[in-house]
């Protein structure tokens, strides 16, 4: 399952994201390609003020504040 993760570092927020990320794997198999929105101009400005957000399928699943059910239940269905 592909996945796309945005963040830019030092987001306490997406080191969150992250680990939550990493605890799904566990129980699907996700290939997260990880996103530093600080390096495009057009992605820093759709994403600076919702960071981290997890897009599945060209949808966002979840940003801001990720949780372990809501990412289970959408990489489930």
């Amino acid at each position: 399952m592909e996945i796309r993760f945005y963040s830019r570092p030092n987001c306490l927020l997406c080191i969150e994201a992250w680990m939550m990320l990493q605890l799904v794997k566990e129980d699907v198999y996700l290939d997260i390609e990880e996103i530093n929105i600080e390096e495009n101009d057009e992605i820093h400005e759709k994403y600076v003020l919702r960071i981290p957000v997890i897009e599945y399928k060209g949808e966002v699943i979840q940003e801001g504040r990720i949780d372990y059910p809501t990412l289970l239940e959408a990489f489930n269905s």
